[in-house]
């Protein structure tokens, strides 16, 4: 029975659940079993957040995920995608943006936090940013982080683009096209680590 369990670690305002709703969204339309912890932490602009996402094609028992078990820490900014690290299984995916948010006054030492993400075996770190900004939105970071993902989750690619479809149609054609731009950029940055 296949499965993958993920970690959605960001601060608020990131569209951590944003990314969650996407997930959500694809896995059902792929008849998948979905399960999600609500979310904890401070959902406020700068606080962190956590989700933890459980797909299977069977039951599902728990809606946590158990510690050295998860499949992808997917997470918005370096710092809070170490502090998941104990989750991630020794053949799990850890996948951050490059680009720090330093909402803390003792935020770590850049150099640091990077040589423990580069000491993770299966790592890839992205500027999000810079990729949303050339697919025409900044505001589409978070997608993009999931379009990195998305070769390691069990749905199809397809399904996470008729979730961007659907869950950003009330905003206009613009908003989706930027959406469906920043999620096949991801994509491909991911596909081109597995060329190198």
């Amino acid at each position: 029975m296949r499965k993958t369990d993920i970690i959605l670690a960001g601060v608020g305002g990131q569209g951590i659940l944003s990314v969650a709703t996407i997930i959500g969204h694809a896995a059902v339309a792929s008849g998948l079993t979905l399960k999600q912890a609500e979310t904890h932490g401070m959902s406020q602009r700068g606080g962190d957040v956590q989700s933890h996402l459980r797909l299977s094609e069977g039951a599902i028992a728990s809606d946590l995920i158990p510690m050295g078990r998860c499949d992808i820490i997917l997470s918005g900014e370096p710092m809070e995608s170490l502090r998941y690290l104990p989750y991630l299984a020794p053949e799990g995916y850890l996948i951050t943006s490059s680009t720090p948010f330093v909402n803390i006054p003792n935020y770590p030492n850049m150099e640091e936090v990077m040589a423990r993400i580069e000491a993770t075996p299966r790592h890839i770190v992205l500027d999000a940013e810079q990729l949303a900004k050339a697919a025409g939105s900044s505001r589409a970071a978070n997608v993009v982080m999931l379009g990195a993902a998305s070769p390691y989750i069990m749905i199809d690619f397809a399904k996470f683009e008729e979730g961007i479809c659907s869950i950003f149609e009330r905003k206009g054609a613009d908003v989706v096209e930027a959406n469906l731009k920043a999620l096949r950029a991801g994509r491909e940055y991911a596909d081109s680590l597995v060329k190198r």
